[in-house]
C-alpha cells in the first residue's frame, strides 16, 4: 500500500471549497472539492471512496 495522503487547508481555503457546492460549476468540480475537505477533516482515501 502507498503512503497516505494528507491536506491541511487554511480556514479561508475551507470556505472557499464549501461555498463550490452552492456555486454553479460542474458536478466534478463540486465532488473534487467535497473529497478534498473531507481528507482535510481527518478521512482516509478509502472511507471517501465508499462515502
Amino acid at each position: 500500500m502507498g503512503a497516505r495522503f494528507r491536506v491541511f487547508l487554511t480556514c479561508d481555503q475551507d470556505k472557499t471549497l464549501l461555498n463550490l457546492r452552492t456555486a454553479n460549476v460542474a458536478q466534478k468540480v463540486k465532488d473534487r472539492a467535497e473529497i478534498i475537505r473531507l481528507n482535510a477533516h481527518g478521512w482516509y482515501v478509502e472511507k471517501i471512496a465508499s462515502h
